[in-house]
């Protein structure tokens, strides 16, 4: 399955959750938030196209990662191809983590089902556009004080959003 990124993989992050992290840098954004800080992951024909497969395989040769993360661009406008990766990171001993400009409560009322399957797939849901005016540097592992930290497994259980401070 192919799948667009904005940039190779990001092999050591330490900056985008917690540990050490590969991360994968998806191209495509609807949200366009004013202070973005990677506009230019927007255009849904930007970056370049590569397979799952080239990518799980990748994610095969990662010694001392704890976790994937996508970023972007918008995960969530390539879910099927996301979520290939991201149960391959699991079985692998990956934990997952995704930043969204869509809220928890818009994927959860999603009709599409790529979409609630790429949630599945997600240990931690960085949620909500980018809000310049509640910018704060202060956030762990998030930029505006709109964004939420969840648990997605935690909150798709309790039915109710569990938030990490």
């Amino acid at each position: 399955m192919n799948i667009r990124l904005a940039s190779a993989m990001q092999l050591d992050s330490i900056v985008d959750g917690p540990g050490l992290r590969c991360v994968i840098w998806t191209q495509g954004c609807l949200h366009n938030c004013t202070g973005c800080h990677n506009p230019k992951t927007h255009d849904f024909s930007g970056g370049f196209v590569t397979t799952t497969t080239h990518i799980i395989e990748k994610l095969h040769e990662l010694k001392l990662q704890k976790g994937i993360t996508f970023s972007g661009g918008d995960p969530f406008e390539q879910a099927t191809a996301c979520a290939e990766i991201s149960r391959a990171a699991h079985t692998i001993g990956l934990d997952v983590w995704a930043y969204t400009g869509y809220t928890f409560e818009d994927i959860l009322n999603s009709s599409k089902k790529e979409t609630i399957d790429f949630l599945n797939e997600i240990n931690f849901l960085i949620d909500g556009p980018f809000v310049l005016a509640q910018k704060s540097l202060s956030l762990k592992f998030r930029g505006s004080k709109n964004q939420r930290l969840i648990d997605v497994h935690a909150s798709l259980a309790s039915g109710k959003i569990i938030c990490e401070i």
